[in-house]
């Protein structure tokens, strides 16, 4: 085992996350819509954001900053996110 090796964290899907896990918002997938993506653009998710998962049904439930986010789970299910 290499000591000097730094972790890696392994990016999981939103729909994935335990409810109550903080995740860094890390890339969308190509099949969210762009307009959808501008939307999610708006109310404050985007790379890099952190957020905690509140909810997996029915649907995926986010806090992002101070705003409760809802996402379809075909949505959420295409946007990535790593550990923080």
């Amino acid at each position: 085992m290499n000591a000097n090796r730094t972790p890696t964290h392994e990016r999981i899907r939103l729909t994935g996350t335990p409810v109550g896990r903080m995740v860094r918002i890390t890339d969308f997938g190509d099949e969210i819509d762009p307009l959808q993506r501008e939307q999610l653009h708006a109310y404050g998710l985007s790379a890099a954001q952190a957020v905690k998962v509140l909810q997996q049904t029915p649907m995926t439930v986010l806090l992002c900053e101070h705003v409760e986010l809802a996402i379809e789970h075909a949505v959420a299910h295409e946007i990535w996110a790593e550990p923080t």
